[in-house]
């Protein structure tokens, strides 16, 4: 065997060490320890090729794919998880809470929330340069959006590898029902998400405050990075799914019993609770 071969192979038995470290705190719900003492902390092929064998775990379950997640693209959240570039996750469909009723809290492990605009597409980014123009004819409507990150990872004691293995630490999501689109075609003149001030409100904590302009300057210009990346990775956007375009302020953690309220300029509001802990 070459050295380049041996290589390969430990690399490969790091991924999948990892990936089943991740998939058994899942399964069991319960926090495992980080995986960057598999992978490295900074080894960022390896990091996605762990998410990758993560997820096919919940395909293989019946779990389907409905859209991605950005981390990490506001100044604030990466100052809180130690990193400096942003990341991306899927979204499945079990993931999309129903506002009208409190989330079982039991079935997370530490989550925290992030108020957020999410785009719907209506075209694919498969091809092309993907230029700003481009990305943004694709967004059918833009919403409001709750995020519940939860991190696998023990205490969120996260570098950079490990919530990108972990699938960017997503959790859950919650979608407001004011639907705007980019260019007024719904007759109510154009939405610019980047302008756009945010304010969530969190039982007992600080109020989270921030504009589109938190999530990479623009979250058009997050959602540009994610259409790119993904396509890098093989697998690109598609019509239909929804895209969490990053936080517009600081994520806080969500306590049981909580009640989370949202509030963009332009969007509207959507609220979320939590349950409380069966005693």
């Amino acid at each position: 065997m070459t050295e380049s071969a041996a290589l390969d192979s430990a690399a490969d038995a790091a991924v999948g060490a990892a990936a089943e470290r991740l998939h058994a705190a899942l399964v069991e719900n319960r926090p495992c320890a980080p995986v960057r003492d598999l992978i490295g902390d900074r080894d960022i092929t390896l990091a996605y090729a762990v998410q990758q064998q993560l997820n096919a775990h919940r395909l293989e379950a019946g779990a389907v794919v409905v859209g991605r997640k950005i981390g990490a693209t506001s100044v604030a959240v990466q100052q809180q998880l130690g990193v400096d570039t942003p990341d991306l996750g899927v979204l499945f469909d079990d993931m999309e809470y129903d506002a009208s009723a409190p989330v079982d809290i039991s079935g997370l492990l530490q989550p925290k929330v992030e108020g957020e605009i999410a785009f719907v597409l209506g075209a694919d980014l498969d091809q092309g340069d993907l230029d700003l123009e481009q990305v943004a004819a694709a967004v059918a409507y833009a919403v409001a959006a709750i995020e519940v990150c939860d991190s696998r990872i023990a205490d969120w004691d996260i570098s950079f590898a490990d919530t990108v293995a972990d699938n960017a630490s997503a959790g859950g999501y919650v979608l407001g029902t004011d639907r705007r689109t980019l260019d007024g075609s719904d007759g109510r003149g154009a939405f610019v998400p980047k302008d756009a001030a945010m304010t969530m409100t969190v039982t007992g904590q600080d109020d989270s405050v921030g504009t589109g302009a938190a999530s990479l300057g623009d979250p058009l210009i997050a959602l540009q990075w994610l259409a790119r990346q993904a396509r890098d990775l093989g697998d690109p956007l598609r019509a239909g799914q929804v895209v969490l375009s990053g936080a517009l302020g600081p994520m806080r953690p969500a306590a049981p019993g909580a009640d989370v309220e949202l509030a963009i300029d332009g969007l509207g509001s959507v609220a979320l609770s939590f349950s409380k802990k069966e005693s």
